[in-house]
């Protein structure tokens, strides 16, 4: 059964046809500011297994100078995915509909969240970018 996922307005749908992997939780400054979280929920897929089902001329890019960036509805800007070199590279967990069978193995960037931040115990968590 395919994994899907929509923005909070329902008007961008997307459609996995693999399974999502690698799932983690950055912490960082930066994904704070593009999630509007303490953090992110974020899983890897193969760009192959991803189709948008509807409402792609909705979407909304930005991409730094070295090709990495996200995707988010221009209606009510929900971020859906990101992108790395022109290609989709994983989604936000929070727009996945029902459960898309991953769990997080990760918080990365643990050293710089937010100090009001309490992480919950029993995922392993790195500093920065584990090797």
């Amino acid at each position: 059964m395919p994994i899907t996922g929509e923005c909070f307005c329902g008007a961008v749908k997307y459609q996995i046809s693999g399974k999502l992997y690698d799932a983690r939780s950055c912490h960082c400054s930066r994904c704070r500011k593009a999630f509007s979280a303490q953090a992110s929920a974020y899983a890897l897929v193969d760009p192959e297994q991803f189709t948008w089902v509807f409402g792609q001329e909705l979407l909304t890019s930005y991409v730094n100078t070295q090709g990495a960036g996200k995707q988010f509805c221009s209606r009510c800007g929900s971020m859906l995915c990101g992108v790395y070199g022109g290609k989709i590279h994983g989604v936000a967990l929070g727009c996945v509909d029902g459960d898309p069978d991953v769990r997080l193995e990760r918080h990365i960037f643990v050293g710089s969240k937010a100090k009001w931040e309490t992480i919950a115990e029993g995922v392993p968590q790195y500093q920065e970018f584990p090797p």
